[in-house]
């Protein structure tokens, strides 16, 4: 079977704040990779990984994994580290 990856997207450059990045999706690897030679864009005869499973949790993520015989690598997300900044810190030094 194909193998999966189960993760939390990053938010992007444009989000401030963390609310789309609580869901957990299982994505396809795709194995053969092509280059479109008119456009220059990356394709692949490959219909799985066009597919996208958002979980609410991870342990869901897994179950749906196991129950469908799917081999999977779970990439945990990074903790935050949180500067506390005040303006005075600006004087100060």
């Amino acid at each position: 079977m194909k193998k999966a990856k189960i993760y939390i997207p990053n938010k992007s450059a444009m989000q401030s704040g963390l609310g789309k990045s609580v869901k957990w999706i299982l994505e396809f690897e795709t194995k053969d990779p092509t280059k479109n030679p008119l456009m220059g864009w990356e394709s692949s005869s490959d219909t799985l990984s066009e597919l996208r499973l958002e979980f609410s949790t991870k342990d869901n993520a897994i179950n749906y994994a196991k129950k469908k015989k799917i081999d999977f690598e779970i990439i945990e997300p990074k903790k935050r580290k949180v500067v506390k900044k005040s303006y005075s810190d600006n004087f100060l030094k």
